[in-house]
């Protein structure tokens, strides 16, 4: 098992390359994919081989196809059947690939986890991997004219679904209080001293900057969690000490067109990482970090804006955001 980092170099490659030839056709319209890599870290940081690894909220099953590539147990839950469904036959795929033959996804809302999980697994998942929903302005693809033929950018797959029931849709509030309610689940089925990671990121709504880490963090310890850790997962590439940016057209449009107003906004180029544990057991202590020391990496792991991160980092390493 690896030292635990505070900043993980979770892309060092794209993230369609990292997914490349591990999933089903038709798994590429989720609008919220969890990056293989900050799955893959989580994995092989607080968890052995032949352990039960679960996501409560597995969309795709990104956290599960990782954990049976590193030789653990996948267990998973998906409200939506669609995902559900494509969440099976990634995880089959998974399996067949690798000649394992654990992998499990249930269908249901994860606020009812215990039902939807059999008994035999409660109190035996070591980590649970999972992701809250955004809002759906960091989410999405895009064609252009060139693609379509037709004028301007069209914006496709950045729905969940059109269940008003889903919690994507529903209002920061009610969104906070269900995922609290998830995250006890969770505590239910860990075993004691398992592990809880959560990635998140804030977003803009209305010109308002809404902090869903700190919310996130907040609902954790409501959960009866003990936070451990807070980390930052990249999703820039790390090259000669400087981050190689990948944003997303939405964020590059959001991001100018703030500065337009005069609004200085950075391109965000990082997943705030939230580790807790279930009381029970104390976790191994930390070991200092072996990751390269750029002034991007130092910049995304101190202060507690991401706002403020973005700025120095964009000041410091010349990248336009972290």
């Amino acid at each position: 098992m690896p030292s635990p980092l505070s900043v993980w170099n979770t892309a060092p490659t794209s993230a369609p390359a990292q997914r490349a030839d591990r999933y089903v056709p038709g798994s590429a319209a989720h609008p919220a994919k969890m990056l293989p890599q900050i799955a893959a870290h989580a994995i092989a940081t607080y968890t052995h081989p032949g352990e039960l690894v679960l996501d409560p909220m597995c969309g795709i099953g990104t956290t599960l196809v990782e954990a049976i590539r590193l030789d653990r147990h996948a267990l998973g839950a998906e409200y939506e059947s669609r995902w559900a469904d494509l969440a099976r036959a990634n995880v089959t795929r998974a399996l067949q690939t690798t000649g394992r033959d654990s992998g499990q996804v249930a269908c249901g809302d994860a606020r009812h986890l215990t039902r939807l999980i059999d008994e035999r697994h409660h109190g035996k998942v070591a980590l649970v991997v999972t992701s809250p929903p955004y809002g759906n302005s960091v989410h999405g693809q895009v064609r252009s004219t060139r693609e379509t033929g037709e004028r301007g950018v069209v914006k496709k797959d950045y729905r969940y679904s059109h269940d008003p029931s889903n919690l994507a849709h529903v209002s920061t509030d009610r969104l906070l209080e269900a995922f609290t309610e998830i995250l006890t689940q969770c505590r239910l089925v860990l075993r004691p001293g398992g592990t809880v990671v959560v990635t998140t990121r804030p977003w803009r709504e209305g010109g308002e900057l809404i902090d869903l880490p700190s919310a996130v963090l907040a609902a954790g310890q409501a959960a009866g969690l003990t936070p451990a850790e807070r980390c930052v997962a990249l999703l820039a590439g790390i090259r000669d000490g400087h981050l190689i940016t990948r944003p997303s057209f939405f964020q590059m449009k959001n991001v100018r067109d703030a500065r337009r107003q005069g609004i200085p906004l950075a391109v965000v180029q990082h997943e705030d990482v939230l580790v807790f544990t279930r009381p029970g057991q104390h976790p191994a202590p930390r070991t200092t970090p072996d990751v390269p020391r750029c002034a991007a990496a130092t910049a995304c792991r101190a202060g507690n804006s991401s706002t403020v991160r973005s700025r120095t980092c964009a000041r410091r390493a010349r990248c336009g955001g972290h």
